[in-house]
């Protein structure tokens, strides 16, 4: 049996442009200079390469190997060490190690193919007008269909994690943010939960300020951090902030107008989402009236790991069930507005809107359209948030 031999392809990523019209060009993080050989006398293999993502403190760093030159990327990549996994800080000069001896044990190849990907975890949500409100016959009193047009931004692909949330609230009590609490979370990839509207806020103020990006809330011209005063918005700023309910519609609707539910169709069922499935609504298909039968297990919540569920056509997933999500939004039955730019809800109210359903709701909960509310001070196990930013400098 020959040693184990690897050729590395040098594959650089180009820089990626959307375009979206005038001064609407996003582009995602870049991988360069990437080279990879295999260690003098072992079998491990390291991996070098550099990662910019202008605006991000931290991006998403995955490797996929390929043994036929690149036709398919199946290779196992399980043991592996150093700049990758869900936290690894732009720069030069990354390095991950694959232990190709354990993970392709019996493995020869001249074709020998390495591919580092790089995701900062926001999908670009793209600017326009679009139908918002119930639709197909559904009757939601305080949802009717309105045209609305929403300015570009981003929102996090995914609702935020317990890891998220913990790993800026032990750095937010260090820097003035001191009332942030645990929150819930069944382990760190799933969605936290318990955590009220003004958590949710603190905590993206938190965030940005961890990150050197302008934080979106302040009192009197000062940074919210602790307490509850109603802050004011600087939504043109750079760091992080909740969604209005209008861009979480859009968000949700992922570019596909008139259907019930984020994946461009009039019926769900348990293969799309996590919920509590329901023969009352001829629209739902899960085959239990019960919790989804995957999560159901051990204590409440429910809860599911985000990113469990295909994403929509924007690239977010979980948009119906697992939590609910805060917007920025004071509710009110009639706050819709046809032709409305950029709507940013009432100016006072008493309860905050929240959208998306949960691991508890039934469909109709589930439904882009569906609206709930809840006094912010609100905590339950199936509420929580994914941050948006006006802006990627």
């Amino acid at each position: 049996m020959p040693s184990l031999r690897l050729y590395f392809w040098l594959f650089q990523f180009t820089l990626f442009f959307l375009w979206l019209g005038p001064a609407e060009l996003w582009a995602a993080p870049v991988v360069s200079n990437l080279s990879a050989a295999q260690r003098t006398g072992t079998k491990l293999v390291d991996v070098h390469y550099d990662v910019s993502a202008p605006g991000f403190a931290s991006v998403a760093v995955s490797l996929e190997v390929s043994s036929d030159g690149g036709v398919t990327w199946t290779v196992p990549v399980k043991s592996v060490s150093g700049a990758i996994g869900s936290d690894v800080a732009p720069g030069t000069g990354k390095v991950i190690v694959w232990d190709a001896g354990t993970d392709l044990p019996l493995g020869y190849s001249t074709q020998m193919r390495f591919l580092v990907v790089a995701d900062d975890g926001f999908a670009f949500i793209p600017s326009g007008s679009f139908t918002m409100g119930r639709t197909n016959g559904d009757t939601d009193s305080d949802a009717p269909p309105v045209t609305v047009t929403v300015s570009a931004f981003y929102l996090q692909q995914t609702e935020t994690t317990k890891d998220q949330w913990d790993k800026v609230r032990t750095w937010g009590a260090s820097n003035g943010y001191t009332d942030l609490p645990t929150g819930g979370g069944k382990v760190a990839n799933h969605p936290v939960q318990t955590v009220s509207w003004w958590h949710a806020v603190k905590w993206c103020n938190a965030r940005s300020e961890k990150e050197g990006l302008t934080a979106v809330y302040t009192v009197a011209g000062s940074v919210l951090r602790t307490g509850t005063s109603i802050p004011t918005v600087n939504w043109s700023a750079n760091g992080y902030r909740l969604p209005t309910e209008a861009e979480w519609e859009k968000a949700a609707r992922g570019g596909v107008e008139g259907r019930r539910f984020p994946w461009g169709t009039d019926t769900i069922s348990h293969a799309q989402a996590n919920y509590y499935g329901s023969s009352s609504y001829a629209y739902d298909q899960s085959p239990i009236d019960n919790y989804h039968p995957t999560y159901a297990t051990g204590s409440t919540p429910n809860t599911s790991p985000v990113g469990s569920f295909a994403a929509n056509g924007y690239g977010l997933s979980d948009m119906a069930g697992n939590v609910w999500e805060w917007c920025w939004d004071w509710y009110g039955a009639s706050s819709y507005l046809n032709g409305a730019t950029d709507p940013q809800g009432l100016s006072s109210g008493s309860r905050r809107v929240f959208r998306g359903g949960s691991w508890i709701n039934d469909a109709s909960s589930c439904r882009a359209a569906g609206r709930s509310f809840h006094i912010p001070d609100s905590t339950n196990g199936n509420m929580g948030f994914r941050p948006a930013r006006s802006s990627v400098p």
